[in-house]
């Protein structure tokens, strides 16, 4: 370490003070230059200085603004009074793994496995487990695909998702919510991290902001994805989520009392 090699150095300046005679230095003076080089250095114990973070393209204001809608989202994600909470939360669930799918696909030619050989977002690597609980580091592109795959399986299974009349919710119904939830925040994570180039190619930013806005909304306010979950986009959600100022009223011109001659005006027919 550096701070362990100064010291050394240090000690064998006080052990043989003879040897500073040439150079007229005391060892006080010597330990002053010491802690004046440790408190300058900014850099690891190897000497190099840490990696810069990436800068994130989807922060900037030139793309954070663009939006498809620009009303508060809250009022789409809150309970109606008039519907159940479980039909509520299965009708959105299932639209958003097809939005979600479906803006997927606008660039997985682009996410190939030699591109994308890990399912990343930031500095997070996405791990599948099977149904055994098996720990499996696969492509970008398998794991979207195991994650979509599962969702069309639980959100089409008539036992976890029902349709018809009367037929009730299993008691499971809530996590395997948050677990479709907890996986489609991954495969958003990822757009924004590895394909935000690709999608302001498209000219499809302003959809998937509003996509993402209105995602963690809705799983902020039913409490279905943990925050530790999803603070690895904390920044991104700040800024989309916090709902646009209302533009300034005009005021409306004051009535002003006619003129005379106005009054005296007869339009001739």
């Amino acid at each position: 370490m550096v701070r362990d090699s100064y010291f050394f150095s240090v000690d064998k300046k006080v052990m043989h003070p003879q040897k500073n005679s040439k150079t007229g230095l005391s060892c006080k003076m010597v330990l002053q230059a010491v802690g004046k080089v440790l408190r300058k250095s900014k850099t690891k114990p190897n000497g190099k200085k840490p990696p810069a973070e990436e800068k994130k393209q989807y922060l900037e204001p030139e793309f954070t603004k663009v939006r498809v809608v620009d009303f508060d989202l809250k009022e789409l994600v809150v309970l109606p009074r008039e519907i159940d909470l479980n039909e509520w939360l299965a009708s959105n669930t299932t639209t958003f793994f097809n939005l979600i799918n479906l803006q997927y696909s606008t660039i997985s030619e682009f996410c190939t496995g030699e591109i994308c050989q890990a399912m990343t977002a930031c500095n997070t690597i996405y791990y599948w487990y099977d149904e055994k609980g098996k720990k499996t580091k696969c492509t970008a592109p398998q794991y979207v695909d195991f994650v979509m795959s599962l969702c069309q399986k639980l959100v089409t299974d008539e036992e976890i998702f029902p349709t018809k009349y009367g037929k009730e919710f299993p008691n499971s119904f809530e996590s395997l919510v948050k677990k479709i939830c907890r996986y489609l925040f991954h495969v958003l994570a990822h757009l924004y991290w590895a394909h935000f180039k690709e999608t302001v190619a498209l000219e499809l930013q302003g959809h998937l902001n509003t996509l993402y806005a209105h995602f963690i909304v809705f799983v902020r306010e039913f409490n279905l994805v943990d925050p530790k979950e999803t603070c690895i986009m904390d920044d991104l959600s700040e800024i989309l989520c916090t709902p646009a100022p209302l533009p300034a009223l005009t005021p409306a011109p004051s009535a002003t009392a006619p003129s005379p001659s106005s009054q005296n005006h007869v339009t001739e027919r």
